[in-house]
């Protein structure tokens, strides 16, 4: 679940990582390198995408048909009969077999993405553009291996935002000694008020956490407001929690500190690359929208040495 009504923000840094027919680049000088992808270079022995979404702008041929998948039968005929195309087809699925062993595959044929594919960041997430065929693919990328590229991507770039971000900054809500979590949030946002009852309903369970949070204003229309009404009340977590509960007040609160801090977080927004709500940094990976089953791991994670702590101190 994320909350973003617009269109993805494009505001993207484009690196090759894969053009068909070239040979297997070397993986471990590209993962070794810890600004990768850090200059064009074809993505590290990409041996298959798990595509979740595939998007076109338009026919990659106008007027012909579709591709259809080829049986494996089929495509051992036209073999038989020195057909290059099929031979070729032949030839990868074959290697797609002997590379994954431990997977079985219905069917094999061409896909709709042709030509050299480039990796973008957008909102914080990795995505995929095919310029050739005008093809958009929110996508997975796994090496023979099983390691996971895309994963590693966006952690990196996750650690390049951090830096950016200073705690001091931020609105601190709950223990000073609980597990910390970065929250980019907005007031008006069903899924951020969802989120902060789930962290209210976690902190009962003895599992409180401590919220950084930076408000996202630029969604809604009285985002802003809200949020400087928040930063300049007397106590504001109580503020807070009134407004996330869905309270509004008769007059919002107004100061110049307030006001100033909105136009921060809007500031820190556009660099880091926010474009939904909410967005969280947890142990250093970037979530996005409201991922329990993220976040039920990550307190389960906090809640080990806490535990092991508590049987080492205790009397015996």
């Amino acid at each position: 679940m994320f909350h973003n009504p617009r269109e993805l923000a494009m505001a993207a840094r484009l690196a090759p990582v894969l053009e068909t027919g070239h040979p297997t680049a070397q993986r471990e000088g590209l993962l070794a390198k810890s600004t990768w992808p850090k200059r064009p270079g074809l993505f590290p022995s990409v041996a298959g995408v798990t595509a979740l979404a595939l998007m076109s702008a338009a026919p990659a041929h106008a007027g012909e048909p579709e591709h259809v998948a080829a049986q494996p039968q089929d495509a051992a005929r036209a073999q038989a009969h020195g057909d290059p195309l099929a031979n070729a087809q032949a030839e990868a699925e074959q290697q797609l077999h002997q590379t994954f062993t431990n997977l079985r595959f219905e069917d094999f044929g061409p896909a709709p993405v042709e030509g050299p594919l480039y990796q973008a960041t957008a909102g914080g997430k990795i995505i995929y553009f095919a310029p050739q065929t005008e093809h958009l693919l929110f996508a997975t990328v796994y090496d023979r291996n099983g390691v996971n590229l895309t994963a590693l991507a966006q952690e990196r770039g996750a650690s390049r935002r951090l830096k950016a971000i200073d705690p001091a900054k931020a609105l601190a809500i709950g223990p000073v000694d609980a597990p910390t979590v970065i929250e980019f949030t907005d007031p008006d946002c069903p899924y951020c008020q969802a989120l902060d009852r789930y962290w209210n309903a976690k902190a009962a369970e003895g599992k409180p956490v401590r919220r950084l949070i930076f408000f996202v204003s630029g969604i809604h229309p009285t985002a802003a407001a809200k949020a400087e009404h928040i930063l300049c009340s007397p106590n504001r977590e109580a503020a807070f929690k009134a407004a996330y509960s869905g309270q509004t007040p008769p007059v919002l609160r107004q100061c110049a500190a307030g006001h100033d801090k909105v136009a921060a977080d809007a500031e820190l927004v556009a660099r880091v690359g926010v474009s939904g709500t909410p967005t969280l940094i947890a142990d250093g990976k970037l979530i996005s929208g409201f991922q329990q089953a993220e976040l039920e791991a990550f307190l389960d994670r906090h809640a080990k040495p806490a535990l092991a702590k508590a049987a080492t101190d205790a009397p015996r």
